[in-house]
């Protein structure tokens, strides 16, 4: 479960209710009160960019560890980036903003994981 990449929950939640419910991604699912006495509303997509930015925290938390688990990991990762790329230039649901921001979201972590995985390396390697 630790090289389990965690953004693909989202690309999952997001392939699934593209092609199982369009609607759901467009519609408001509740609306957030602000002081200023307006509401904020998310609706579906919103969510998942939500929740996607919050895995991403996590994942790249969990690049600074150094096990096995988190190279698989990052591999992982790099694979599911490919599979959103791949979804947004070939299916005609996935080709919006929302996706897109996902999509961004996969690249970013391929490339933190990577970035701090060499970077924590060369500096244990230069210790010895």
């Amino acid at each position: 479960m630790a090289s389990f990449p965690l953004l693909a929950i989202v690309v999952f939640l997001y392939s699934a209710f593209a092609l199982t419910a369009p609607g759901w991604l467009e519609a408001v699912q509740f609306s957030l009160p602000l002081l200023s006495g307006n509401g904020l509303p998310f609706r579906g997509g919103d969510v998942l960019l939500v929740l996607g930015l919050v895995l991403l925290c996590v994942e790249v938390y969990r690049a600074t560890s150094s096990s096995k688990g988190a190279v698989l990991n990052h591999v992982l990762s790099l694979v599911v980036f490919i599979i959103a790329l791949i979804e947004l230039l070939v299916m005609r649901q996935m080709a919006n903003m929302t996706f897109f921001l996902i999509m961004l979201m996969t690249a970013s972590d391929v490339i933190a994981g990577f970035t701090v995985t060499i970077s924590s390396s060369r500096r244990d390697w230069q210790r010895e």
